[in-house]
């Protein structure tokens, strides 16, 4: 059984100081070419993509174990040491207007391994993983933070995070080419944060596979239809469509006044494209949250199509959670993660000044998890 780990990012302002900075680099080049020496890009890329080690990692370059800007700062930080020297694995993106310059940057990465052909395929990849992580997962979380790593076979992992303004928190997704089965069902590696909402429409759970199929079919047969349709599920919800799970047994509901804010023009280019597959509706050209949501809702008010409301992210602490939930603490893990990067640090030749207050960031957070158990 796969568990997905969760950790408290609560949003920080600032910026992280230069001096620390500069040396996260700095030992970050260090960590990532004896990870590359010893597993190889492929290696790399999958730590990467995993929680408990993309985590750990920043907490040994000396960052904040518990803020938002572990992930930001962290895979800056890894980018920038990538490009250090050749390793087999290079980054793109990044946070805010960083992120915006990633199909760009794919394409220099691509023409570098020699790889062209493969361009616009991972350019293609960018983009529908963020339309999953904002339109399939509605839990509110905007993404501003988006890092895509490539290795030089074309394997591929993103990290890429979201803020909900609400509570001042954010979510981070991880996704693994070598790992991945289906963009639209259950594909993350990881997700991770400190919020379990009761009300998150999922429409990357098994669960809602015959609704996915509707929304698709839905979406293929145009605006017209589509109006038709959420008129019909609107008059039998008595009220907004939102509403009408509002007085069910859903909580925690924002009433979005459908179909005010469904996206025709998208609907348009759907009836011209006719996509035959949940991907491509997602990577329709407006094609965003709330327009998914009316195709989800009718597929369930109308088509009595099952939908998942399932939070896919889970309440632990890195390693487990003192009770149990979701998995008890492993401790074993934990001690990999330690010797693990107690072998990087020692063979990074860093200060030792440097050392000793990174083990102990590091093993900080692991002793907490461990006396709470």
């Amino acid at each position: 059984m796969v568990y997905r780990k969760a950790f408290d990012l609560p949003l920080h302002e600032g910026r992280a100081p230069r001096w620390l900075y500069e040396r996260m680099v700095k030992l970050a080049d260090c960590i990532l070419a004896i990870i590359v020496d010893e597993h190889g890009p492929l290696g790399l890329l999958g730590r990467i993509a995993d929680p408990l080690w993309f985590q750990a990692l920043a907490c040994v370059l000396g960052y904040d174990w518990d803020s938002s800007g572990t992930t930001t700062v962290t895979c800056a930080a890894i980018k920038e040491a990538l490009q250090k020297r050749d390793l087999g694995v290079r980054a793109c993106g990044g946070k805010g207007r960083a992120s915006r310059s990633t199909p760009q940057e794919i394409v220099s990465i691509c023409k570098l391994y020699g790889m062209e052909e493969r361009a616009q395929d991972l350019v293609k990849v960018s983009r529908l993983v963020a339309k999953v992580d904002t339109s399939a997962i509605q839990a509110g979380y905007q993404l501003y933070h988006h890092t895509f790593f490539i290795a030089e076979d074309g394997s591929w992992a993103v990290v890429q995070q979201g803020m909900r303004p609400e509570e001042k928190h954010a979510r981070r997704f991880h996704w693994l080419s070598t790992e991945l089965r289906s963009f639209c069902e259950e594909p993350h590696k990881g997700i991770v944060g400190d919020i379990v909402h009761s009300h998150v429409l999922n429409l990357v759970d098994k669960e809602s596979r015959e609704a996915r199929a509707i929304c698709v079919e839905l979406a293929g047969e145009g605006p017209q239809k589509v109006s038709r349709l959420i008129k019909a599920a609107t008059a039998r919800a008595r009220g907004p469509l939102d509403q009408w799970l509002q007085r069910h047994d859903v909580v925690d509901v924002e009433v979005y006044k459908l179909p005010r804010f469904v996206n025709w023009s998208a609907l348009e280019r759907a009836l011209q494209v006719k996509p035959t597959s949940f991907e491509g509706l997602l990577l329709i050209e407006g094609m965003g949250p709330l327009t998914v949501r009316s195709l989800a809702l009718i597929a369930d008010l109308i088509f009595g199509a099952k939908l998942s409301w399932r939070d896919p992210v889970k309440y632990s602490f890195a390693f487990g959670g003192k009770d149990g939930v979701p998995h008890p603490v492993d401790l074993k893990r934990m001690d990999e993660a330690i010797s693990f990067l107690e072998g990087a640090v020692d063979k990074a030749n860093i200060d030792w000044k440097e050392k000793r207050e990174a083990l102990r960031r590091l093993t900080g957070l692991v002793m907490r998890i461990h006396n709470s158990s």
